[in-house]
């Protein structure tokens, strides 16, 4: 068994497309719209799908915006340098919510910057 993808569901997905592969520099795997059920699913990811899981961007499109909730906690990317992603992402356009450094209670340095809809997505640097 492996995890295939993780589904978010975006307000605005050509938006959300420019965040996960201009400032995170995904890919876009696939997409394809259901006009029938009027949505949209992308996948964006580093590697192909037989080989890394992806993130499903849903867009129902007659829903400009979605409450997160409180059980969601935040998408994780492993990078070779925090400080660095988060000036890179930054530079990109992207917004650095929590800067780089050490987790509380521990060594592991990490990072988060948010999605335009406001999804966490945690930069864990290697190694550390």
């Amino acid at each position: 068994m492996r995890i295939l993808h993780t589904m978010l569901r975006v307000g605005d997905l050509e938006r959300s497309l420019a965040f996960y592969t201009g400032v995170l520099r995904m890919t876009l795997l696939r997409r394809q719209d259901f006009p029938e059920g009027r949505f949209t699913l992308a996948f964006v990811g580093y590697a192909p799908e037989s080989e890394q899981a992806a993130i499903e961007l849903t867009h129902n499109w007659d829903t400009k915006a979605y409450d997160l909730g409180a059980g969601f906690g935040h998408v994780a990317i492993e990078v070779p340098d925090a400080a660095a992603a988060c000036a890179e992402i930054r530079r990109r356009g992207g917004t650095v919510v929590r800067e780089a450094g050490p987790m509380k209670h521990g060594t592991t340095v990490i990072a988060f910057v948010q999605d335009p809809d406001g999804y966490r997505i945690e930069l864990i640097q290697k190694g550390s």
